[in-house]
């Protein structure tokens, strides 16, 4: 233990994705930190994994105290997860202190009641192990052969007092009646632990978010504030640390094409081949043909790409392309072109991420295109959704790679969506599609809204859409209003009064 108070604690790294970087470095080595959190906000998980990543990251065997699961219970609900803990115990990495009520057992509740039988199995299991790290869960049925809070304080500082004393880090649960209430059910509990953690799991406009938060770490530094958090299936807790993200990606010169000669040139010579374009438009203007445009001017270069498609499946998106020419299946089959196909309702933006981040990393792709964004509003958050968004944008930034994202708006006739206000700062790129009623007939109009770093073409232009694609044309030169829903056709005439008025007056 690190006694000499001029030197910084000393912090041991739990394993568990993403806390490690909220907490600057993991868990403060040979302390209690106390988990808590109401039902079902993953305490017990939280508790077996960081014992589990102990064993399988950094060979460091573990002790589990249960008082309310039996050892079988908890070994058949972890497997799940991929860890075997009996395996575990047959090569002496883990041990149970099994101290979960029996069948028909009578509790007895007493004021005199004394952990000292326990905290003797306890340390007995930690020497015959070897163990430096303990999970205890949860501190809440101990209390409950309890009858004051006198005692409850007093065996909690014993608890802690013991646990130091054998020179292992500790977790200890404890629940919580409610998400923004009392620290922990009776109290006292935060007072004693040296470090405080809490696990939220919030419902919100009948959407649940998962957050963690490190709310004290008793002489040493942590983020502050809550992060989100998911439970992966085969992995276990996967924290988001926002706080994490850097702006140190490098930013390169080098163009790639849009897979459309004219929206390149509109653009100063294509997209940059690290940033981030957005494609806002209402429904059927085009979105989805950028998309595969992008992709197919990829593959014709050799080049990987990955296609994230939340709208479509596979069969639809296979057709679509067909039609426009382009062979999604061809691509595929040689390994240009990998197709991801979900939808978003089968998991919260969180699982999204995470499983994004983790198909990226397993392609290595040279451009990722996302369709689309919008689909993913109906699962999040407003603020859920804005991480998910900052999370995935900033990561497909540090891979150097082009990503592609399209946003629906709400009106047929254009206008701001929420995705685009969400996105559209962490973007070098936007490309608006509008609708444009001219003379009772409904046309297309693209224009280049943002392009960073580059000059663009600041027109509204009129393109059409055949079998062969997307064909840009001329601008609407003689169209206001196109913008904001209300294109104004302006008569030749009107333009040559407005121009000479500029000229005879220029203060006009």
């Amino acid at each position: 233990m690190n006694d000499n108070p001029l030197n910084p604690i000393s912090k041991i790294k739990t394993g568990i994705p993403g806390f490690d970087n909220i907490t600057h470095g993991g868990l403060p080595k040979d302390r209690t930190t106390l988990i808590s959190g109401t039902a079902g906000s993953a305490k017990t998980v939280f508790a077996v994994q960081f014992l589990a990543a102990g064993i399988e990251k950094s060979d460091e065997a573990g002790v589990f105290v249960t008082f309310e699961e039996s050892p079988a219970d908890i070994r058949q609900n972890m497997a799940s997860f991929g860890w075997d803990i009996r395996q575990w115990e047959e090569r002496g990495q883990w041990a149970f202190v099994d101290a979960s009520p029996q069948i028909a057992e009578e509790i007895i509740f007493a004021g005199s009641y004394d952990l000292g039988a326990l905290l003797a199995r306890i340390e007995y299991a930690v020497n015959k192990t070897q163990a430096s790290r303990v999970a205890v869960d949860s501190l809440g049925a101990i209390f409950t052969q309890l009858t004051d809070y006198g005692s409850i304080r007093h065996e909690l500082f014993r608890i802690a007092s013991a646990l130091k004393h054998m020179g292992v880090t500790a977790v200890l649960t404890a629940e919580r009646i409610n998400e923004y209430g009392e620290i922990a059910r009776y109290g006292v509990e935060e007072f004693v632990a040296d470090n405080v953690i809490i696990l939220r799991n919030v419902l919100d406009d009948e959407k649940r978010r998962r957050t963690i938060e490190i709310l004290k770490f008793r002489g040493t530094s942590h983020q502050k504030g809550e992060y989100p958090f998911t439970i992966m299936p085969d992995s276990g807790i996967s924290i988001i640390p926002l706080s994490a993200i850097e702006l140190k990606q490098s930013s390169s010169d080098i163009r790639i094409t849009s897979g459309n000669e004219k929206l390149d040139d509109m653009c100063g010579g294509g997209f940059f081949r690290d940033s981030i374009i957005l494609v806002s438009g209402a429904t059927g203007t085009g979105k989805t043909l950028m998309v595969t445009e992008f992709i197919a001017g990829g593959a014709i270069k050799g080049e990987r790409c990955l296609l994230f498609a939340f709208e479509e499946s596979r069969e639809q998106l296979f057709r679509n392309a067909t039609g426009w020419g382009v062979d999604f299946r061809r691509m595929e089959a040689e390994g240009l072109l990998k197709l991801v196909c979900r939808y978003p309702e089968v998991a919260g933006p969180e699982d999204h991420l995470i499983n994004m981040k983790a198909e990226i990393e397993r392609f290595a792709p040279n451009r990722i295109a996302v369709d689309s964004l919008s689909a993913l509003e109906r699962v999040a958050t407003v603020k859920g959704f804005r991480e998910f968004v900052i999370g995935l944008t900033s990561f497909i930034k540090h891979q150097e790679t082009a990503g592609l994202f399209t946003a629906t708006t709400p009106s047929i006739m254009g206008g701001t969506s929420v995705t685009e206000a969400h996105i559209s700062t962490v973007t070098d790129s936007i490309i608006m599609l509008h609708y444009v009623e001219m003379y009772g007939e409904m046309r297309r109009g693209l224009t280049v809204l943002k392009m960073r770093g580059s000059m663009h073409d600041k027109n509204i232009r009129e393109f059409s859409i055949d079998g062969r694609g997307m064909h840009i044309g001329k601008a609407f030169n003689n169209v206001t209003g196109i913008l904001v829903g209300n294109p104004t056709y302006i008569s030749q005439s009107e333009i040559e009064r407005v121009s000479n008025l500029f000229q005879d007056d220029p203060d006009v």
